[in-house]
């Protein structure tokens, strides 16, 4: 069994880190916190090289490797960011990256991974068939198989975001994680449940695509709908290593709906002068939908990724359902 990442693995990982990847900002805005009713800090990951927070997994992971792993290449599926962070990875350190992605992905993804020199392949209607198909090329060609989160090493990377947040601001109170597959929200709580186990750490997801949630909720993993448009959280079924973490240390998890996200991506927009994707709203979602439960306190809202397609914020901006 996947062993969790320890505070000091994060610790290891941000010594990797800083040598590839700038620290990204954390502001705070007074037109959201008189809004919302609390202090509102939003910490920028979209403001990452590839747009989202995964490239620090993907780069402290690729970082470990060994020379026989290099050799042989990875593979991996993703519907977009985390494939970004793999093919970035790949390039840096000189090592071939293959990125299965559903039929449909966001376009804009795509050209990125393969302007980062990655192959790029198309397989079934969402992420888990590409998943599939890519655990099958696998086993077959001998790849580094990568998975999106039961990888040690992507926690430790990402965690070290949640490492400058409680840096920058040491009286946080909340910290709202959007999750997808959990990499995120569980390196979160690595961190800050170590550091200091008063913060509150909520995690979000789309009630469109509630696996994580539902499996957070029965402490077994199951496999539920995939229905929304947030790729960032378009998973069917939940990732066994982050939700082991987030079994343990997330203090609560909430659900939001389609239209509360994309109001949340115009409201960021509005508010911050940021772009944030489906997934990257979600905590401004959270805690629009939840503002009664954070009066008064001190709130860090993690913008994940900001890789929205040109059709989704037309589509955002117009208005109307999809």
């Amino acid at each position: 069994m996947l062993q969790p990442p320890t505070f000091q693995d994060v610790l290891k990982a941000r010594q990797v880190v800083r040598r590839y990847l700038l620290r990204t900002p954390l502001h705070f805005y007074p037109a959201l916190s008189d809004l919302l009713g609390c202090q509102v800090y939003i910490k920028h990951e979209n403001h990452q090289p590839i747009g989202a927070f995964k490239v620090r997994g993907g780069v402290y992971l690729t970082s470990q490797m060994s020379q026989d792993e290099r050799r042989r290449g990875m593979i991996t599926a993703s519907t977009g960011n985390h494939g970004q962070s793999i093919a970035y990875a790949g390039r840096l350190f000189g090592v071939r990256a293959i990125i299965g992605v559903p039929e449909g992905a966001n376009p804009g993804k795509v050209a990125a991974m393969r302007a980062l020199g990655a192959e790029v392949l198309f397989h079934g209607a969402d992420f888990d068939a590409a998943r599939e198909v890519v655990e099958r090329l696998a086993a077959e060609e001998g790849y580094r198989y990568v998975h999106a989160g039961n990888e040690p090493h992507l926690i430790a990377g990402v965690g070290t975001y949640a490492l400058e947040i409680v840096e920058d601001l040491p009286d946080v109170e909340t910290i709202v994680v959007p999750i997808g597959g959990g990499s995120g929200a569980s390196g979160v709580c690595t961190v800050v449940k170590t550091l200091n186990p008063a913060i509150e750490v909520i995690g979000v997801q789309a009630a469109a695509a509630p696996a994580a949630f539902q499996s957070w909720k029965a402490k077994r993993l199951v496999e539920d709908k995939m229905e929304t448009f947030a790729e960032g959280m378009a998973t069917r079924t939940a990732f066994s290593l982050p939700q082991r973490i987030l079994w343990e240390h997330l203090d609560d998890f909430v659900l939001v709906g389609e239209e509360e996200l994309r109001q949340a991506i115009v409201l960021m927009l509005e508010k911050t002068h940021n772009l944030a994707e489906g997934a990257g709203a979600a905590s401004l979602a959270a805690a629009v939908k939840f503002k009664d439960r954070l009066a008064g306190r001190k709130v860090v809202l993690v913008l994940s990724g900001g890789n929205l397609s040109m059709d989704k914020l037309r589509w955002a901006l117009s208005g109307t359902a999809e």
